[in-house]
């Protein structure tokens, strides 16, 4: 089989090289996919700066890559249900019959590439008019925030809810959130730029974190109460701190972003007497998807404002130092192979 061109990271040295690499055989159970479109998550970012390293990954060099779409390009032995042509996306990882969870880009190849390989259970498939650029971001940047929000939380319609951190997590938050009928919708972000798409994304209101009078705009926004669920997608400690000051009887913190950091409860004695919560979050399971695909096939999810620019495979790199600096203000950089 011919070579293909792939963005591979070199744990040794924390390096990402553009290789050519074989392009994989389906084993048997196994799709391969003509990757499309392929997401530039924070998290990748953090996998090349040492942030994050991969905690199964058999050995040291690792294709990016956990948000992808693409179309089915050849099965391996036993598969069923799939043929060639079929536009799908890929889960962001698998489970194993004990529960370990092995990502995408992370513990296996990623779609950082030409081709990708994937078990045939992880493969879902998408209506012929989900752009691949818009689907290819569902696994994670959007399926991340919506079990934060409906499963993690279990926000409900009517209920005040913050939302720190508007970026590729916390402004599809900001769209599920409206969904779901959580009023208000409350942004806290100190980039201008941001608190200005978040309106744009539907925020009831926006407010800057360093604001001096930020509790009592909070208090005045939800009638004195409080927020019902504060959704922390920047991983900060300042922000959780923040956040624990203005929530509201049987109020509930969610650590959807990951600071590494203790989290601290300043007292127990308010935390205990209005029966608050602190609650951790990572990912999203496979059903989390397959129901934000069927919510975007019915047009009640609009993905086509998160897609702030396209790139070439070749310029993965470069994708990855946008997304580092933030230039732009990104929600999501996708590589087109």
């Amino acid at each position: 089989m011919a070579d293909m061109l792939a963005g591979r990271l070199h744990l040794a040295d924390r390096t990402l090289r553009m290789e050519s690499v074989a392009v994989p055989e389906p084993a048997p159970g196994q799709v391969r996919i003509r990757v499309e479109a392929a997401g530039v998550c924070l998290s990748d970012v953090h996998l090349i700066d040492g942030t994050l390293t991969p905690l199964y990954l058999p050995g040291d060099v690792v294709t990016l890559g956990h948000e992808v779409a693409g179309v089915v390009d050849a099965l391996g032995d036993d598969v069923e249900g799939w043929e060639p042509g079929r536009r799908v996306l890929l889960q962001a990882g698998e489970r194993d019959r004990r529960g370990t969870v092995f990502t995408r880009g992370v513990d296996y190849d990623g779609g950082w590439a030409e081709y990708a390989v994937a078990s045939e259970d992880t493969v879902v498939p998408i209506p012929d008019d989900l752009p691949f650029e818009q689907a290819c971001i569902i696994p994670d940047a959007v399926s991340t925030p919506w079990a934060a929000v409906t499963d993690t939380a279990r926000t409900r319609p009517g209920e005040a809810v913050g939302v720190w951190g508007v970026g590729g997590l916390g402004a599809h938050a900001v769209q599920l959130l409206r969904l779901v009928g959580a009023a208000p919708v409350i942004a806290v972000e100190p980039l201008a730029t941001a608190r200005d798409r978040a309106v744009a994304l539907g925020a009831d209101a926006v407010l800057d974190p360093a604001d001096p009078a930020f509790r009592d705009a909070v208090l005045e926004l939800t009638d004195g109460r409080g927020l019902d669920v504060a959704f922390d997608f920047a991983g900060v400690t300042a922000v959780r701190e923040q956040a624990l000051t203005v929530l509201g009887r049987r109020g509930r913190l969610v650590l959807a972003g990951i600071a590494g950091k203790p989290v601290t409860i300043a007292s127990d004695s308010p935390f205990n007497y209005f029966q608050q919560a602190v609650l951790g979050h990572y990912g999203s399971e496979s059903e989390h998807v397959v129901q934000l695909v069927s919510l975007a096939r019915q047009r009640r999810l609009d993905l086509s404002g998160s897609v702030s620019d396209v790139l070439p495979l070749a310029e993965a790199e470069e994708a990855v130092r946008r997304v580092h600096t933030k230039q732009g203000n990104p929600i999501r950089l996708i590589l087109r192979p």
